[in-house]
């Protein structure tokens, strides 16, 4: 795992070595163990090096062919590269070391772009084909490894992480009015945007190409998609069971490569405990990690947001060699300036006990599994998907579905939120983004079924992107690799293809519930006993009926009461003033209205005072520091 950045000069003038330097060594937490750079006159590849995999300088980057036609430059782990190489091998290609980033740029060589499709794993990558010209940039299916890139005129960056841009001259830092919408209607970007101003995100399952050699030529490709489509009907449930196991086994066994000690986080929910159980078998003494919360001043349901008992208990069924770190309300401001510096791309909600959690992690192992993907891929939070589930056409599905996820503001007051940018984002229909989410040959849903898969192609495509580049920022600030099995392509690919009648089985029985609703998934679950249902049978043999019977608990501390609480203070501090910086672009007076809403225990309101506190530091950091 690993950090890049590259400049191309698109007039053919010299890169410029220093620039470079700095926007690589911008990225050192990435990649502790090593630097390069490579440079080819207006051309540049940086790279900072994690060694997980081949910890000798022969798996060194920027990495060049033997002809040294093709250098590449890599951050990830594709779990197949033993597959494939030993494929190249009988092709009669040759290896200089034991790395996958050999593979990879030798699968490259061999079968061009379409080499991407045949790698299973994680990745951002940039392949520089000297002798044609072309530049190829590409980021894995489903968008673990993040890859961004900026174009000025006749200047193109890109890199793992936006604040190597900040290194060069040219880049200069401005907010973007119409993603900041974006963010504070869904507390997400669901387009290819960033809160920095021309700066866009290389979209999953895609690769981009840079043609130099006849004039200038950029294009952007997508290679692979989600598809939830019910192709295996006649399978009976037996069967179905009996192949996930199959693959979720497999899925884990194949991360567990590498030549450092790899761990598990292990929340007490059924999928970290799971991949523990799993993991826990193939490797020695293996270590885990929890985060849990000081209650001492929660109340109500928050009282069961602490996981470490249900933790504990799994690693003792496991044995493993068990570490935890206790959250107060407090830890939540310490971290706040470090916390915005390594996201810099704001998505979704509280993260900060994810900061903590590969903090802990970091101090131990090198490489960390997570159930990321689980929820997502087998409906682990039915009351979204049955919010729009008696619309007649996909206009009416897109109606429903667009205003449940309107998370942080009510719509009625969005536009006088806005009113001090109004010009700049009088054209901007965020229903318009959300529509644009789904492909343009997406069926009509005529069934429940359908309807619901929609539900489950958004959610993989928004909502779990958006965690993924939390994971991959937090933990990687601390030099940590994170790995997601339930992200493995052949479960992926069994997944989708699932029946909804394998996931969910309330599909008549609707209960409808609002995101921002106070203690929803206990309320929820409590209730039905829905979701992830083939899941939880699968796992209940690795963790017990008891473990994968319980409700979905998120990852987050009881900050519905610390905002009202312990933590009002550092509220105030930030938002209730006049001076604060995000009422240079929101209205001071409905903004306080809101805010107080959730102080007197009127509204449930933590998402968006949560999504204040973000924004106000990251203007804090990146504009006016």
């Amino acid at each position: 795992m690993c950090g890049i950045a590259g400049i191309i000069n698109l007039n053919k003038s010299p890169v410029n070595k220093s620039i470079l330097s700095a926007m690589t060594d911008s990225l050192a937490h990435r990649g502790p163990d090593g630097r390069g750079i490579y440079v080819d006159k207006f051309l540049g590849l940086g790279h900072r090096r994690l060694a997980i995999i081949d910890l000798s300088e022969r798996a060194s980057q920027p990495m060049f062919s033997e002809d040294e036609n093709f250098i590449i430059t890599y951050n990830g782990e594709v779990y197949n590269f033993k597959i494939l190489r030993q494929k190249l091998k009988k092709q009669g290609v040759n290896f200089r070391s034991q790395s996958d980033t050999e593979v990879v740029l030798k699968s490259f060589i061999r079968w061009g772009v379409n080499s991407i499709e045949k790698f299973n794993g994680m990745f951002a990558f940039a392949v520089w084909d000297k002798s044609n010209k072309v530049l190829t940039l590409a980021r894995d299916r489903y968008g673990i490894k993040p890859l961004y890139y900026w174009q000025k005129g006749d200047l193109f960056l890109f890199a793992s992480e936006i604040k190597a841009f900040l290194k060069h001259p040219e880049f200069r830092v401005k907010v973007d009015h119409k993603a900041l919408l974006e963010y504070f209607t869904f507390q997400n970007i669901f387009s290819d945007k960033t809160l920095f101003k021309g700066v866009k995100i290389l979209a999953p399952g895609h690769f981009m190409q840079v043609f130099l050699k006849n004039g200038i030529k950029i294009n952007t490709k997508q290679y692979w998609d989600f598809s939830f489509q019910e192709r295996n009907p006649a399978k009976n449930q037996d069967e179905c069971l009996e192949e996930l196991d199959r693959l979720f086994n497999q899925a884990v066994k194949r991360q567990l490569v590498g030549d450092v000690e790899i761990g598990s986080y292990l929340s007490g929910g059924i999928d970290s405990a799971s991949i523990t159980a799993v993991a826990s078998g193939n490797l020695k003494e293996l270590k885990t990690f929890c985060i849990g919360f000081d209650l001492s001043s929660a109340s109500g349901l928050e009282l069961s947001f602490d996981e470490r008992q249900k933790a504990e208990y799994i690693s003792y069924l496991y044995q493993t060699e068990h570490y935890e770190m206790v959250l107060k309300s407090g830890d939540m401001k310490r971290c706040m300036s470090q916390l915005i510096w390594s996201l810099e791309d704001l998505r979704l909600g509280q993260s900060y006990p994810n900061f903590y959690a590969s903090k802990l992690a970091s101090r131990f192992v090198k490489v960390c599994l997570d159930g990321a993907g689980g929820d997502e891929l087998f409906a682990g939070y039915p009351w979204r998907y049955y919010a729009p589930l008696k619309s007649k056409d996909f206009r009416g599905y897109i109606d429903g579905y667009y205003k449940y996820w309107q998370r942080l503001v009510p719509n009625k007051v969005l536009k006088s939120l806005f009113s001090p940018i109004k010009s700049q984002i009088k054209n901007v229909w965020t229903e318009d983004i959300f529509r644009n989410v789904f492909p343009n040959h997406q069926p009509l849903p005529s069934t429940p079924e359908e309807n619901i898969n929609l539900s489950l192609y958004f959610e993989t495509k928004t909502f779990l992107h958006g965690l993924l580049l939390i994971d991959d920022k937090l933990s990687m600030a601390h030099g940590l690799e994170v790995r997601v099995p339930f992200l493995d392509n052949d479960l992926v690919d069994f997944a989708v293809k699932l029946p909804v009648g394998l996931k969910l089985k309330n599909i008549k029985n609707i209960l409808r519930i609002k995101e921002n609703e106070f203690a929803k998934k206990d309320r929820y679950f409590n209730r039905t006993k829905d979701g992830k249902m083939i899941l939880r049978k699968v796992l209940g043999k690795y963790v017990g009926k008891n473990v994968a019977s319980q409700h979905k608990q998120g990852f987050s501390g009881p900050d519905a009461s610390w905002f009202k609480g312990e933590s009002i203070d550092y509220v105030r501090k930030m938002l209730l003033s006049k001076e604060s910086e995000v009422y240079k672009y929101l209205d001071y007076r409905v903004a306080r209205q809101l805010i107080q809403e959730h102080l007197d225990g009127k509204q449930n309101r933590r998402l968006l005072i949560w999504s204040l506190l973000c924004f106000e530091q990251w203007l804090r950091i990146f504009i006016t520091s």
